[in-house]
């Protein structure tokens, strides 16, 4: 894999709880800084390591090829692949932006009345109670609609253009860097921390 400067680490709180991703760089600064430790997840004995141990290891177990690490003049240093924060015992508070991506990756960019997927541009956003009666631009009333199904329904209510939701519109549980990973490659080490499908 030769230089991990992509590579993405999973940063967990001090109570094991994933709180974000970072770049190798950000990584490599909250190891150095002493703000955190790897969890060394390669035998699955989930070691705590500080920086030191963390350089000891890849001088004496130097990474194979197809491993992430980035190259110094004498050594293959080892990205982490997790990280535990030392003192940071909170969950971040970041709600889920209100937006016309952020619906279509709730749905699943599935059309919430016919449940076909679709691309971005074959979808448009529904009130499911109509705007005129009093209906909120809101996560409990938008849903995904595809473009047939949209016009069919109109500015109706969907049971009087006998149609039925596939699902009640709620606002999005999971946190938003998490989300990210949903439907996206990432290491498979990271399923002992996080569990998309209970976040998703």
């Amino acid at each position: 894999m030769g230089t991990g400067l992509k590579y993405r680490v999973l940063v967990l709180n001090r109570l094991w709880q994933p709180v974000n991703i970072v770049g190798v760089q950000r990584a490599f600064g909250l190891l150095l800084q002493d703000h955190a430790q790897v969890i060394y997840t390669g035998d699955e004995s989930f070691r705590m390591m500080n920086a030191a141990a963390w350089l000891e290891l890849s001088q004496n177990e130097s990474p194979e090829d197809d491993e992430a690490y980035v190259q110094t003049v004498k050594l293959r240093i080892r990205v982490p692949k997790v990280l535990l924060l030392r003192s940071y015992d909170k969950l971040p508070v970041q709600e889920v932006r209100f937006n016309r991506e952020s619906i279509f990756e709730r749905d699943d960019y599935r059309c919430q009345y016919c449940g076909n997927h679709f691309e971005p541009v074959s979808l448009n956003l529904d009130h499911v109670i109509p705007r005129d009666r009093g209906g909120k631009t809101s996560w409990e009333n938008i849903v995904t609609s595809c473009i047939k199904c949209n016009s069919r329904k109109a500015n109706r209510l969907p049971h009087q253009a006998n149609m039925h939701l596939i699902r009640k519109p709620e606002r999005p549980r999971w946190r938003p860097f998490i989300s990210s990973l949903i439907g996206q490659d990432y290491d498979e080490d990271w399923n002992h921390f996080i569990n998309l499908k209970k976040l998703a």
